[in-house]
């Protein structure tokens, strides 16, 4: 092996050495679910996530009866919506595009602006708004006793079930996990060179830290604001702070390459279109991140950019009943 070839292979490995070692100093963003395969649950616990799984599919939770969990959060779609606004009971359009539930189960609040601390809080709402599923709690419970899989569901057990199905969704077996498992040499030179603009000169570790590549906190990158108006509160709303108009809580980057549109709004399409909005440091406005700036990336890096991203964090979505997310 050349003297070329050896640097860059031990540059390599320290590379892969320096992230893991980063990751585990941050593990309450670890990628793996903390009850995760079928066989690791105990009886009750299984149970529940099954329960939880077919409530997820079944489009008894809408008035129409049309409209399930899965609508808006498409398995095939990495638990998101292809769509930019999902449509709910009589043909209402949703004000935001419906947000991946890869890795949920970690988050520490729910919501593109925080609202749900739980997500027993959070799978409760989509079924009880009147522009989603239109349902009441006390129609929603009446309709699905009468089935005798459903007998004896309580708002609080429903809410359980529902909330320990979506703990179970993850990605895994990405490149990266292998890379930072001790395979090195997994990425193209292409994809490698995107990790270290991601964790470099485009900023991108900034906000999307860990192994979940979320530091489930809100920024405001300028998508809300339109030529100097603001079109969406985001997590203002929730908190009355002026500091956060405009912000909303940072995506998982799993399985990112197959969840287009992006952003709270779906306003930028694909994968290209959020590296150059990025690369041109946003849209200004009073509120404005401080780390949202230029970022004067080449084309050829924000091709290796991209190759990460789509390839590198391309993994096998998975649920807690040992299936791939599908009913």
């Amino acid at each position: 092996m050349k003297r070329s070839q050896i640097g860059f292979c031990l540059a390599t490995v320290a590379l892969a050495t320096s992230i893991s070692t980063a990751l585990a100093q941050g593990r309450r963003y670890d990628s793996t679910p903390r009850r995760e395969a079928a066989s690791a649950l105990d009886p009750a616990t299984a149970a529940k996530v099954a329960l939880g799984k077919r409530l997820f599919f079944d489009t008894s939770l809408s008035i129409d009866e049309w409209i399930s969990c899965s609508s808006c959060h498409d398995p095939a779609h990495g638990f998101s919506d292809p769509r930019r606004f999902s449509v709910g009971v009589l043909g209402f359009r949703g004000k935001r595009h419906a947000p991946t539930l890869l890795g949920r189960g970690l988050g520490e609040s729910q919501f593109w602006d925080g609202r749900a601390g739980t997500l027993e809080e959070q799978v409760v709402q989509p079924i009880t708004n009147p522009e989603e599923m239109g349902m009441t709690m006390e129609m929603l419970l009446a309709r699905l006793n009468r089935d005798p899989a459903y007998r004896g569901l309580t708002r609080e057990s429903l809410a359980g079930a529902l909330a320990s199905y979506v703990r179970t969704l993850r990605s895994e077996g990405s490149d990266f996990d292998f890379f930072i498992s001790g395979w090195p040499m997994v990425f193209s030179d292409q994809e490698l060179e995107g990790l270290r603009l991601f964790r470099g000169k485009a900023q991108c570790y900034l906000c999307h830290a860990g192994n979940q590549f979320t530091d489930e906190s809100f920024h405001n990158t300028g998508v809300a604001w339109n030529n100097g108006a603001l079109q969406d509160e985001g997590r203002a709303a929730i908190t009355g702070k002026q500091y956060h108009r405009g912000a909303f809580k940072t995506p998982s980057l799993r399985d990112v390459g197959s969840r287009g549109p992006y952003m709270h709004d779906g306003s930028l399409l694909t994968l290209e279109d959020v590296i150059e909005f990025y690369d041109r440091g946003g849209n200004p406005n009073p509120y404005l991140d401080e780390n949202v700036v230029p970022l004067h990336l080449s084309p050829a890096e924000k091709k290796a950019l991209l190759a990460f991203l789509r390839r590198g964090l391309a993994g096998s979505i998975r649920d807690g009943t040992g299936g791939r997310g599908s009913p």
